[in-house]
């Protein structure tokens, strides 16, 4: 069976830039983080709580028609087309109104919007249903949230650390929250609200980024096999080069994919396709630079030190621990 090729002996000398990618990796995150603290972090309706109608028309108007008749209603709106396009439903979400009791924010809304698509000159519609998520369900939402992305990167974190060297496990568990970071860092630049359609996209964007690093992981284990006297920069780099083509293709076409979603996807589907987009590019990014680079230092680092005291063992003279074991027995 043959693969698809693109790079043939590609022999790219990706370690030598580890410090130039951790260093710009580190700038983008403060950065991020700095806008996040200063300027917040906009939440959509599914955590602060809104109101969500479901309006059928009698003739289909466009989304942009829709749009263009809410726009008078302040706050974030989501408009979307409501399960199959033949039965000319649309779903238009509102943020929950200051200061009104529910029963009655419902009501507002609801009047509201009615009173404006009928000013618009739309087709004749009547509201399906009306439902309030408020603040409280918002909060809980939110909060699940963020445990569900805790777990998954503990869930990874153990799954890595048992298949692999701690390094190792360290330069992953460093590129998935490399990636979360960055993500989020872009969504602040570019405006575009939490919501839970977001969060799907970061749970998934862990997946990939760990999926891509772990071939890469499964790689080097097999050349540091085969190559027991070559430096582990070598081997990692040697590795690196190896999966490129595979690491490129698998990334170029899901990037081609969710940017057809992102361009046609209407505005209901843009902060997921736009967060899934930043995540493919950060994935294979860090995939190549940051894990690679992260558990390279951890070897290095933990080589010194077993040197350093195999070192003051000999100064001292007092036996190692093979020594030891060997004199007990």
């Amino acid at each position: 069976m043959t693969h698809m090729q693109i790079f043939t002996n590609a022999n790219y000398n990706f370690i030598r830039w580890r410090w130039h990618a951790i260093i710009f990796s580190a700038l983008v995150v403060i950065a991020g983080l700095a806008f996040v603290l200063t300027r917040g972090m906009p939440l959509g309706i599914d955590f602060t709580g809104g109101t969500a109608l479901v309006v059928k028309f009698e003739m289909n108007p466009t989304e942009e028609q829709l749009r263009d008749a809410i726009a008078p209603i302040p706050g974030d709106k989501i408009v979307q087309q409501y399960g199959d396009a033949a039965n000319r439903d649309w779903l238009i979400r509102l943020p929950i109104s200051e200061g009104a009791e529910e029963g009655t924010s419902l009501e507002q809304a609801s009047l509201q919007v009615e009173k404006l698509l009928t000013g618009a000159g739309l087709p004749k519609f009547e509201v399906a249903s009306r439902e309030l998520v408020g603040p409280v369900i918002g909060e809980d939402l939110q909060r699940r949230g963020i445990y569900a992305t805790l777990a998954s990167i503990l869930a990874i974190t153990v799954y890595i650390g048992f298949r692999f060297r701690f390094s190792f496990a360290v330069g992953a568990i460093a590129a998935t929250l490399h990636d979360v970071l960055v993500t989020i860092a872009f969504l602040a630049f570019f405006g575009y609200d939490l919501s839970l359609n977001v969060v799907a996209a970061l749970l998934t964007i862990t997946g990939y980024s760990v999926n891509d690093t772990i071939v890469i992981f499964d790689r080097v284990r097999e050349n540091l096999k085969a190559l027991r006297r070559e430096s582990l920069e070598h081997v990692v780099n040697l590795s690196v080069n190896q999966t490129l083509s595979r690491t490129i293709i698998t990334a170029g076409t899901t990037f081609v994919s969710v940017l057809a979603l992102y361009m046609f996807g209407g505005e209901a589907l843009s902060g997921f396709a736009f967060t899934m987009l930043v995540g493919i590019v950060s994935g294979t990014y860090s995939t190549i630079f940051i894990a690679s680079s992260i558990a390279i230092i951890l070897s290095q680092k933990r080589r010194r030190q077993a040197v350093a005291t195999t070192a003051g063992e000999a100064a001292t003279g007092q036996p190692g621990r093979k020594q030891r074991r060997a004199k007990a027995s």
